[in-house]
């Protein structure tokens, strides 16, 4: 059920969508060329960083970048070295270290992030949101258990995708920042014991209540059948957000 009339006009506002994207590229500390789609709002506000899961691209979030934007924040959708493509985007970066041999698993994507990071701190100093989907949500909150300016995270479907070099539940344990963090039906128990460590106060985790759910990111594009409730409930995540 909607909360209040605030919310439903926040959620109807979510409806429409902006067009404000453009193709930009920075590099990381190995050198590598990365792509990715910005969205920039005004250059005061603060950045949304979106990552992809396996075997996909920035085009991920085509469609969930612009109705982010409604809700006053600047975006930048990553190509990660990891991936391939979706919604005939093609992952650039992914191609890239391909040709060239630099090491692209999914640990590695790690070095995208913080040249993300780098690159959109150039705008202004604002805390950042960092938003992942599948092994790109492990990487996110990983990463914010290292960096202080980093404001909260959305996780969609993260998991231990990095054993044995890396147990994403022991880097992340007592992990203080505000956490949105989504699972399907089938992943929800075990996102639980990933996010054992974090206090409940800093947590919120969600699955859907009217279907089993799409791994990752997914969950939110129209075509899934939980996609509503599943904007409603990233939405109050955020109004909460804006009094943190």
């Amino acid at each position: 059920m909607i909360r209040n009339l605030s919310t439903v006009l926040f959620f109807s506002l979510l409806q429409t969508t902006i067009s404000a994207q453009q193709k930009v590229s920075f590099y990381s500390a190995d050198s590598l060329k990365i792509t990715a789609d910005l969205y920039l709002k005004d250059y005061s506000l603060p950045f949304i960083l979106l990552f992809h899961q396996v075997e996909s691209s920035r085009g991920e979030y085509s469609e969930i970048a612009p109705r982010l934007m409604k809700l006053d924040y600047n975006c930048l959708a990553v190509d990660l070295r990891s991936g391939d493509k979706i919604n005939y985007i093609v992952n650039e970066t992914a191609s890239r270290a391909e040709a060239a041999k630099i090491p692209h698993s999914f640990l590695d994507a790690r070095k995208d992030i913080e040249a993300s990071l780098n690159y959109v701190r150039k705008f202004n100093k604002t805390d950042v949101i960092l938003f992942g989907s599948s092994y790109s949500a492990s990487l996110c909150l990983m990463a914010a258990a290292m960096d202080q300016h980093i404001k909260a995270v959305v996780a969609f479907s993260p998991g231990e995708f990095f054993r044995p070099e890396v147990t994403v539940k022991d880097s992340i344990t007592g992990l203080k920042i505000p956490l949105f963090v989504y699972a399907t039906s089938m992943e929800m128990e075990f996102v639980r014991q990933l996010l054992s460590g974090i206090d409940d106060n800093n947590k919120k985790i969600y699955t859907p209540l009217k279907g089993k759910g799409e791994h990752g990111a997914k969950a939110l594009w129209k075509v899934s059948e939980t996609s509503d409730e599943c904007w409603l409930e990233l939405l109050l995540f955020f109004k909460k957000l804006r009094y943190y």
